[in-house]
């Protein structure tokens, strides 16, 4: 049985190839045109697991280029979608490129789907979708509110795109995954995130460690947390991994019933800033240095999960704690040096 990756090379996308080749019997096709990631990353995961994948170098924007390598294999029984842009502040400055890849990329990877008749589908979605939101923990029925960036948006189109195609489709099922915070690497260390301007919390505290970056700012001090500073759900990438395969062997039963589904994917564990770099602090043995900025627009003061769902549902237990992720994301970073 063969499973279709987009995006394979990417963070969340080469974390899961990895889950699949080490706990199944699944032969997986990964795609993807590279654009924030390369075909090293496949070197890494042979290294890793021992096995090799199956690439291509497709641009999902280009329907009959993605047709033409998808129709190669008659044996896919699903497709796990990651191919995504996904930085907010990126996706403010250029929406058309969000709209462009994030939603007709999806459009083109759902009409190869309904050609080839590959019937189970897995989607990257965020928590983003739930914009400025007071209620917590969040739950899979918690309010959407205004998507705060193009990016935000794109999962909101993505979630509605899907369900309204699940819905004109027989045999064809879905669930959509909404991810609160993925950090951390392989604890190998030999896979991760390559982020050349750091993009969130975790690389900004490798890169000052390692001194990529001369400085760290923790954004604001006063939110109304147990430290006065931001409070997120930081999940280790190879749980959010995890999560997939379970979620793809859910669908594969042919005793479930379900046509389209959406699970939170967090700890359910609240984490400030402060907490974050003193846990690395601790694993890693460096002393931060850090200052203390405005707060930035947007910035909501608290986010976390509730992940109940995940567990009855898919059985799925996060196994990586806060220290985890720090230790692993520290020796990735001294890896890629």
């Amino acid at each position: 049985m063969k499973i279709l990756i987009t995006g394979g090379a990417g963070y969340i996308g080469s974390h899961t190839i990895i889950e699949i080749l080490q706990h199944t019997d699944w032969e997986v096709v990964s795609i993807d045109n590279y654009s924030t990631s390369s075909e090293e990353t496949y070197a890494r995961i042979e290294a890793i697991t021992g096995k090799k994948v199956l690439f291509h170098n497709v641009d999902l924007k280009n329907y009959e280029e993605l047709h033409k390598v998808v129709s190669l294999y008659n044996d896919i029984k699903g497709v796990i979608h990651f191919a995504a842009h996904k930085w907010v502040g990126d996706s403010v400055e250029n929406p058309v490129k969000y709209y462009e890849n994030n939603v007709g990329g999806l459009a083109n990877i759902l009409k190869v789907q309904t050609e080839c008749q590959i019937p189970n589908f897995i989607f990257s979605s965020s928590c983003s979708v739930h914009g400025n939101i007071i209620e917590l923990p969040v739950t899979e029925n918690s309010k959407l509110n205004v998507a705060e960036s193009p990016y935000a948006y794109t999962k909101q189109i993505g979630e509605r795109i899907i369900a309204d195609y699940i819905n004109s489709q027989k045999g064809k099922k879905a669930i959509s995954l909404r991810y609160f915070n993925p950090v951390g690497a392989h604890p190998s260390g030999l896979n991760g995130e390559i982020q050349p301007q750091p993009n969130n919390l975790v690389p900004f505290i490798t890169q000052a460690a390692i001194g990529k970056i001369k400085s760290l700012t923790v954004y604001g001090n006063s939110y109304a947390t147990k430290d006065g500073t931001c409070v997120r759900d930081y999940i280790h990438v190879s749980d959010i991994a995890n999560a997939h395969v379970l979620a793809l062997e859910y669908l594969l039963n042919e005793d479930v019933a379900l046509n389209n589904d959406i699970i939170n994917l967090g700890t359910g564990v609240g984490v400030t800033v402060l907490e974050a770099i003193h846990a690395f602090e601790k694993v890693s043995g460096v002393k931060l240095k850090y200052t203390i900025g405005p707060k930035r627009d947007g910035d909501v003061a608290a986010i976390y999960a509730n992940n109940e769902k995940a567990r009855k549902l898919l059985g799925w237990t996060p196994k990586y704690n806060l220290e985890d992720m720090m230790l692993s994301a520290w020796k990735w970073e001294q890896y890629i040096f």
